[in-house]
């Protein structure tokens, strides 16, 4: 379905929503000349467009004449949508107490209550789940608000999503969980909450990595500590090889160390037949050498 083209005036109106300018929306609408839910090539509206760089004095004026509070863009994303993925309370406060359909849905799986845990914005996803918005929510590919905020190192959202009842251990669809996705990135204050919570330290990805062999791979000591107080697998996983593989691999000394202090064995042969020994043998990185030469010499 092809849209109707823009006028000057729609043109008009836009850019004065999106610019916050009171005074030529006003104008613009006293013309009569043109319509308050005016759209443009993808379907965005005057009042998304003042949603979406926080201008609550032309939210409210728009609100005032008629504006349609559930207009979206083709992606499926309104009002509500904007003002959460801003961070702009005040507007969703506003567009709450006007109606607003808490649990719109984008293309791809968001809602507004999702947004707001993906950027950060505790009070606005606390005011959402106030008001009805659904927390278990997923995107198409399967994430969470929980693995989304995770992912990006929202500790408030993520401690608030546990005590509300989330699943720890939701998975996205490619198994990765929220403590796999929070080792990988590092966030080691999100790892030791979702471990309090009893999340699955060996949950591995479809791919056969656990969280410990990210994080090792990755070179996050301070995950790798946490984790390894747990007791994870150390042998071969379902990728063939090992956690000590990977820290051979990426050259992670202090984490070598601490996996050899835990128990891992440098002798455990991965699915091509290489041991972490012959890895480190074969290491671009001297001091991972002359370490492994040392340990093997006295034992």
């Amino acid at each position: 379905m092809s849209l109707k083209k823009e006028t000057p005036l729609d043109i008009k109106l836009h850019a004065a929503a999106a610019n916050g300018d009171m005074l030529t929306i006003i104008q613009l609408l006293n013309t009569g000349r043109v319509h308050i839910d005016c759209k443009d090539n993808e379907n965005t509206t005057p009042l998304i467009l003042a949603t979406a760089n926080g201008h609550l004095d032309v939210v409210k004026l728009l609100l005032d004449h008629g504006a349609k509070i559930s207009a979206s863009r083709f992606t499926g994303t309104t009002a509500l949508f904007f003002a959460a993925q801003g961070g702009f309370l005040d507007i969703v406060k506003l567009l709450i107490s006007r109606g607003a359909i808490i649990n719109s849905l984008s293309y791809d799986g968001a809602t507004p209550f999702f947004v707001s845990c993906q950027c950060g914005y505790y009070e606005i996803a606390r005011l959402l789940f106030n008001n009805g918005a659904v927390i278990n929510g997923k995107l198409n590919d399967g994430s969470s608000p929980l693995f989304i905020a995770a992912q990006n190192g929202h500790i408030k959202i993520v401690h608030m999503l546990l005590k509300l009842g989330c699943e720890v251990d939701d998975r996205r669809n490619d198994m990765t969980t929220p403590l796999w996705i929070a080792s990988q990135m590092g966030h080691v204050d999100i790892v030791k909450i979702l471990l309090k919570y009893n999340a699955n330290v060996d949950a591995e990805r479809i791919d056969g990595a656990t969280p410990l062999f990210k994080a090792c791979h990755k070179g996050h000591v301070t995950v790798v500590e946490e984790l390894l107080k747990y007791k994870p697998n150390l042998n071969l996983l379902q990728n063939g090889e090992s956690v000590l593989h990977a820290a051979i691999i990426g050259g992670h000394f202090q984490i070598i160390k601490l996996l050899l202090q835990s128990g891992a064995n440098y002798r455990l042969k991965n699915q091509d037949g290489f041991s972490a020994l012959d890895f480190a043998i074969e290491s671009k990185f001297e001091n991972i050498r002359d370490y492994f030469y040392r340990i093997h010499k006295f034992n």
